[in-house]
Parts: structure tokens; sequence; C-alpha cells
């Protein structure tokens, strides 16, 4: 039953991906190509982050209401809305603004739920496996959507019907196979900490969900204007989106069995530096075309690899309601990582060329000295 139950939450987190990382590119290209700006391209594709980090504030009292089932059930039923409204390729403003809201909130609960149980499900001696298989699932799927585009095209309909396709399936599966009472049974045991106290409580672990939602959401929307404008064909420049997240996906499984036999935290500050030394060389290395490419799968590797090893340390230290307040946390950081990245990177990118990657960098180095200062010898040495 328990691996049943750990294949239903990785399978809807895989449409959740897909989901995403079809989406998100597929209306920044439509209205790169319709001749929106990069920072009004930015501002809508920075709207499904206002709906996940509603997600968060809303979560533990729709935990309280209704079961873990009720809950799956509706966010794929709004996640289904939110997706076939992209089926026009321009719908109306107002029609586009709200699809993309109600695909946040959706995919933002699930998403917060799924880590949660996930991590509730799994043994401490496998936690570190356990959550990167479900974390490069979720990216797996995620680097489908460009792939999609750069097969059918941003002005085909074909990825927005294939993404209705899998919320339908992930729908009936959780219709058919999730308990109908099944929700979080220790929801109502008291809590050291609220949503906004975890920020207190882990700011290295907080900073990298942070970044790493910052990261995902500049290379699903942004990367491919980047790199068109750059001199790429709009096909490859969605391609390189998909290997970045390719580079995520392979390498997050073997990042979870390492941190299941090295010290978590400063495996989680090496993938730091190197997603910023990768983020500086970036204006350099977006010319070399031999190099770009494994440079990209590295970075995606790497920058993975900050969520990952931080939902398994959040797994590791918190249990019970305090690891869904923490889950919560992710999902609200989750939001404003979402909703900053387009923001800050279209608004650099409309200042000079090499926009996209200061924004990547100026992120990365937040998390790296927080990550530098949770380290014990580091804490030791600054008291």
């Amino acid at each position: 039953m328990q691996r049943w139950l750990l294949f239903v939450l990785i399978f809807a987190v895989s449409v959740v991906g897909l989901s995403m990382g079809a989406t998100l590119p597929l209306v920044a290209l439509r209205q790169h190509e319709a001749g929106a700006g990069s920072l009004a391209i930015g501002v809508l594709s920075a709207l499904p982050a206002v709906g996940m980090i509603l997600a968060a504030v809303l979560v533990n009292r729709l935990c309280r209401r209704f079961s873990g089932r009720q809950l799956y059930l509706l966010c794929f039923v709004l996640c289904l809305l939110g997706t076939l409204a992209l089926l026009p390729a321009q719908p109306p403003q107002l029609l586009l603004v709200g699809a993309r809201l109600l695909l946040g909130l959706g995919m933002g609960v699930l998403v917060i739920l799924g880590e949660s149980w996930v991590n509730e499900l799994c043994s401490e001696q496998r936690r570190g496996q356990v959550v990167a298989f479900y974390a490069a699932c979720f990216t797996g799927c995620q680097l489908g959507g460009p792939a999609m585009i750069s097969l059918f095209g941003a002005s085909s309909s074909w990825p927005v019907l294939l993404v209705v396709v899998a919320n339908l399936l992930a729908l009936a599966l959780v219709w058919h196979s999730l308990p109908a009472d099944w929700s979080e049974s220790a929801e109502e045991a008291p809590r050291r900490f609220s949503l906004v106290g975890f920020l207190r409580v882990a700011p290295a672990l907080c900073l990298g969900v942070l970044f790493f939602a910052f990261f995902d959401a500049v290379v699903l929307s942004l990367f491919p204007v980047y790199a068109s404008s750059h001199g790429y064909a709009v096909g490859v420049a969605a391609l390189m989106a998909s290997v970045i997240l390719l580079g995520d996906m392979l390498f997050q499984v073997p990042l979870g069995w390492l941190s299941d036999r090295l010290d978590r935290r400063i495996l989680h500050l090496a993938c730091g530096v190197l997603t910023l030394a990768l983020g500086l060389a970036l204006p350099w290395l977006i010319d070399q075309r031999e190099l770009l490419w494994p440079a990209l799968m590295l970075l995606g590797a790497a920058a993975g690899g900050i969520y990952t090893l931080a939902l398994v340390l959040i797994g590791q230290h918190f249990r019970g309601p305090e690891l869904v307040t923490a889950n919560a946390c992710v999902g609200m950081l989750w939001g404003v990582g979402s909703l900053l990245g387009p923001l800050l990177s279209g608004a650099l990118m409309g200042i000079g060329p090499q926009g996209l990657p200061l924004a990547l960098c100026l992120a990365v180095s937040l998390f790296v000295v927080a990550a530098f200062g949770a380290l014990p010898l580091a804490r030791r040495a600054l008291s």
C-alpha cells in the first residue's frame, strides 16, 4: 500500500511538472512572438506564482476541512481549467490572467502536500534517494514541456492537448487509488513555528528553495528569450531549457544517494558554489556553442541539487504538522521565487543583454552565504 501511494504521489507531481514545464515557456514565447516586451512577459509568467503563494497560505485550513483525496481531485480540476484556457493561441488577456492564477493555485497545493506525504512515507535510510527520485520525476516531466514546444511550435495546440490528457489521467488515478479518508493525521498537533516562523528556523533551506524557484521560473519562461536574443532559433532556444532541466533530472538520484552517505549540508553548499560559478561564466558560455550544452546540463544538476537537498534536510528534521507547515513555507517561497524570477530577470534583461545571468548570480549568492553560515564549523567560528 505504501509503495502504491508513493507511486500515485510521484505520478501526480510528474503531471504538475509537465503542466508547469509546458505552459510557462508556451505563454512566454507566444507573447514574445506577439511583440510583448520582456517585462510584460515577466509579469504574465509570474502569475502562477501568485496562485502558489495563495496555496501556501490556505493549505493548512484546507487540510483541516478536506481529505487528501478531495484536495487532489479539486486541484487537478483547477489545473485542467487553467490549461484548457490556453488552447487558443492568443486568448483574451483577462481569461489568460485568471487561467494562470488558477493553475498556480492548483499546482501549489499539490506540490506542498506531495512533498509532505512523500517525506512521511519514506524511511530515514533512503530519504535522500526517494526524495531525489520524486524531484527527478517532477523535473523530468518539466523538461517535456519545452521539448514539446520545440517539436510542435509555440502556436500549436498539441502541447496544450497533451497536458490536458495528462491531467485527466492523474484525475482518474487519484479518483481510483487514493483512500477516501487519507489526510495528514497529525494536523491538530502543536507546532513550534508558524508559516513565517520557519524562515527564522531554517534560513539556508528557505533561501535554497527560494533560489531554485527563481531559477526554475527564469529557465522556463525567459531563458528561451535570452538565448534567442543571442542569435539562436526559437526551437533551439526552447531546447536549451530542456537541456538544463535534463541535467537536473539525471543527477538528482545520484545526489540523493550521496546525501544518504555524506554530510548533507556540505553537499548543499557545494551545489550552490558550482551554480554560482556557472552563472558567472554564462555570458561567455553563450557564445561557445561546443561548451554551452554540457555547461547547461551541469547548471541544471547543481541548481536542482540545491532544491532536492533542501527537501531532504526538511524531511530529516521535521515531522507531522511541522512538516506540513515547513512544506507550506516551501510552497510560499516557491511562489515568491517564481514571482521574483521573471520580474527581476525581465527588468534586468531590458537594461542589458546579460541581465538574466546577473539575476541568477545575485539570487544564488544569497543562498551560498546562508548555506555557509549553516555549517557547524562556520557557526562556531562566528559565535
